[in-house]
């Protein structure tokens, strides 16, 4: 098996694959067809079976483990498959760990490098918020460590949202080294929580799907539900200050329109914006020019709305 960053236009492949997704469709002739997203640990790859009703397609589902044989083509610039013939691979014939795209970066480092935050936090109830969760609950630990920080946007892949975190985390000393108007340790422990909601939002590889929660919810109100759980836990923990970590959650998205139910009041409010805002576009624009060679130009990209391309240098 080839894995799918490994692929080429005009070859003819065999292998396996987690079929993501499937959707039924028809051609401007009325013929129908199936829409097929495959995944592997290196990414996805848009499919199509022009003849679903063919012989060589076998029964299959979304979350199935099949075998396609067909040929990569290019389309819009992306690699495309022409499926011939579909088979659903049996346990034994594939390894799990193959088709979970995981960060490249260690994770067991990033974590005790986001531990070093929480331990210099020196406000003691923030500190012991942000250890109920990310020191004490074991559970809540594994979940965090394997979670993706989207389904699709950004950082959609195990590890994903302890990497996004992260980094959020780390502008987020610069600011407050940078502007003395910012107070440090509610920006951090924001930083370290303003995405832990997602750990309900979203379902666990394979599926990394919207839970029934993150349909109705959404990881930010799930994230301050979990915020007012801790407080509650916490004996004396002040009302304003319990308040002022919360805003900075709800509002990190910036925009009602993007969101967030109220827009960013604290000045530590607008810096937890920023950072979140700046990671996930660069992290965006990362994915977008992987393994993309030359300057061609990649067309609009709805996200940034803007044509984009990579430098010549």
């Amino acid at each position: 098996m080839k894995f799918i960053n490994e692929l080429h236009e005009g070859e003819t492949i065999r292998g396996i694959y987690l079929c993501k997704g499937k959707r039924s469709a028809e051609t401007r002739n009325g013929k129908p067809y199936d829409n097929v997203l495959l995944q592997d640990k290196t990414g996805t790859l848009d499919g199509k079976v022009w003849d679903p009703n063919s012989q060589g397609i076998a029964d299959y589902d979304e979350k199935d483990f099949i075998e396609v044989f067909g040929e990569v083509i290019s389309y819009n610039n992306n690699l495309q498959l022409n499926i011939k013939q579909i088979r659903k691979a049996s346990e034994g014939e594939y390894d799990p760990a193959d088709y979970m795209p995981t960060s490249e970066k260690s994770v067991e480092g990033m974590y005790e490098e986001l531990l070093s935050y929480i331990r210099q936090i020196s406000n003691d109830y923030l500190r012991k918020l942000v250890e109920y969760y990310f020191v004490e609950d074991a559970e809540f630990i594994k979940g965090f460590k394997g979670h993706s920080a989207a389904k699709t946007v950004h950082h959609g892949f195990a590890g994903g949202l302890l990497e996004h975190t992260l980094s959020v985390v780390k502008m987020c000393e610069y600011f407050a080294g940078t502007y003395s108007i910012l107070n440090k340790d509610l920006l951090i422990a924001s930083a370290i929580c303003h995405d832990i909601g997602k750990t309900k939002e979203l379902s666990a590889f394979p599926d990394n799907d919207y839970t029934d929660d993150g349909q109705l919810l959404g990881h930010i109100v799930i994230g301050v539900e979990m915020v007012g759980e801790a407080v509650r836990a916490i004996p004396g923990f002040p009302d304003k200050l319990a308040s002022e970590l919360k805003h900075c959650i709800i509002s990190h998205h910036g925009e009602l329109e993007y969101g967030s139910p109220k827009k960013p009041a604290l000045a530590e409010a607008f810096a937890l914006n920023l950072a979140d805002n700046a990671d996930a576009k660069m992290q965006t624009l990362t994915e977008i020019f992987k393994d993309k060679t030359g300057t061609d130009w990649l067309g609009y990209n709805r996200m940034f709305e803007t044509n984009l391309r990579k430098t010549s240098i």
